[in-house]
């Protein structure tokens, strides 16, 4: 590729976007797969159904836990890697790659181990009800004893894309989703193994994912090895891979908060049935929300190209057909919410109390939805000129700074309502926040740039 003629500085926008937004958003819904799947499974089966829905939901926050750290070391390391590469220093990314994989495989045993001692006190502490509990820690067992293949290969799939194969870092989600749609009914309603079933599903799939992420380190697809001799943990590899795996980090953890507060809060005001019907409408909201992502992921590298090549027409033109594009998606979404709710909720359960109050919750925890799409890609666009603190603060202004407060005080005035209630309120206000920013931002492209 000729470097003075770089495809992101000249090819038509449109064009860039969807070259680079479409396989993020296909790896997005992939990978998002596996936890809506197990639900649609468990609550479908007769003897697990509502209850089966809230111990899927209420370990949830923990699986955010385990994927957190994939991101620290999986993106710190793959940054770290690729920096390495850019300057040339090829020993120097594999010995990163080496190092990650340690870290990972450390990250992962320490969670086998601190899961089978505390089981119990996890579940609880992460708000599991006596009637709920069983159903957690049947399916938490086994993920607890095959978390080490979770963080690897959700860690390590980021080198593949930074090696230079993205279709086979999509490949990979591909096979560990597709492994898992098809032992999941095997295992739960054939062999008849309920929670232990979807969980033993979850881990195959994942084992078969770290396979092959592994078997392409040490093959010849890859143009970096994964070495015996990298693996000897360097101080100050470790310390710059954590650093640059903070941020993303953070968030996953502000998630994983979000959860445990909603949960706890759920089970005060809404029972068990409560958690159950908020774990499906998270499950809707996930598939929302990962084209979104997906765009964000595409629409990044074309902003920061143009903004460090000042070419600052084509960075509002990348920003504003990335909000565009990311409305319009998250719109077809709402409007399915509005027309039909009760038939996506059944997709999950069927039990008429569930259907109702799932119905209920989804009109009113999605009624400001459209509005997400401008707030993500504009909070992240921060990120993407150079200003991550910026697009700290305005990610988390919606998940942490207003949306916890507001689901612990809400309900204090309207009850259940008020939870749900809590969702557009913080979409509204974020957005605002947001918009504040961002078209300050536009305005100022030149003077930021100056800076950098």
């Amino acid at each position: 590729m000729d470097k003075l003629n770089n495809p992101l500085g000249e090819k038509k926008i449109s064009t860039l976007l969807m070259q680079f937004s479409v396989p993020a958003i296909v790896g997005m819904m992939v990978s998002a797969l596996y936890n809506i799947v197990d639900r649609i499974f468990i609550g479908n089966k007769v003897d697990l159904g509502a209850f089966g829905i809230a111990g899927i939901t209420i370990v949830f926050p923990i699986m955010i836990v385990l994927m957190a750290f994939g991101v620290l070391f999986g993106i710190g390391g793959a940054t770290l890697f690729s920096i390495k590469l850019g300057q040339k220093k090829y020993e120097d990314a594999e010995k990163t790659i080496g190092n990650a994989f340690i870290l990972l495989l450390i990250a992962g045993l320490s969670f086998s181990i601190l899961g089978q001692l505390f089981l119990n006190q996890i579940l609880i502490l992460f708000g599991a009800s006596a009637e709920v509990l069983p159903y957690a820690k049947e399916y938490m067992r086994i993920i607890f004893l095959g978390s080490t293949f979770q963080v690897m290969s959700m860690g390590m799939n980021n080198f593949i894309r930074a090696d230079g194969n993205p279709k086979i870092a999509m490949l990979s989600m591909f096979l560990g989703a597709g492994i898992n749609l098809i032992l999941d009914p095997i295992f739960i309603f054939v062999l008849d193994m309920g929670m232990a079933g979807a969980a033993l599903a979850t881990i195959i799939s994942q084992i078969a994912s770290t396979i092959w992420v592994v078997g392409y380190f040490l093959g010849k697809r890859s143009t970096n090895k994964l070495r015996l001799a990298n693996m000897h943990l360097k101080k100050t590899v470790v310390l710059t891979v954590i650093s640059l795996g903070i941020p993303p980090f953070a968030l996953q953890l502000a998630n994983s908060l979000l959860n445990i507060v909603l949960n706890k809060t759920l089970i005060t005001y809404g029972g068990n049935l409560g958690i159950s019907a908020m774990g499906i409408v998270n499950s809707l909201q996930t598939l929302l929300i990962m084209p979104i992502i997906g765009i964000n992921q595409g629409v990044q590298p074309i902003i920061s190209f143009n903004f460090g090549a000042r070419k600052f027409d084509r960075v509002k033109e990348a920003a504003k057909l990335g909000i565009t594009a990311a409305t319009l998606l998250v719109l077809l979404g709402y409007l399915a919410t509005r027309f039909i709710p009760t038939q996506m909720v059944a997709l999950f359960n069927q039990e008429p109390e569930l259907l109702r109050l799932g119905t209920f919750a989804l009109r009113r925890w999605f009624l400001f939805t459209p509005l997400v799409g401008f707030q993500i890609i504009g909070a992240n666009f921060f990120q993407a000129i150079g200003k991550p603190r910026s697009a700290m603060f305005l990610t988390l202004s919606r998940q942490v700074i207003i949306l916890i407060p507001a689901i612990m005080i809400f309900p204090l005035f309207w009850g259940l309502e008020g939870i749900l209630y809590a969702a557009p309120f913080a979409d509204l206000i974020s957005t605002v926040i947001t918009a504040f920013f961002f078209f300050n931002g536009l305005k100022n492209l030149e003077r930021k740039a100056a800076v950098i």
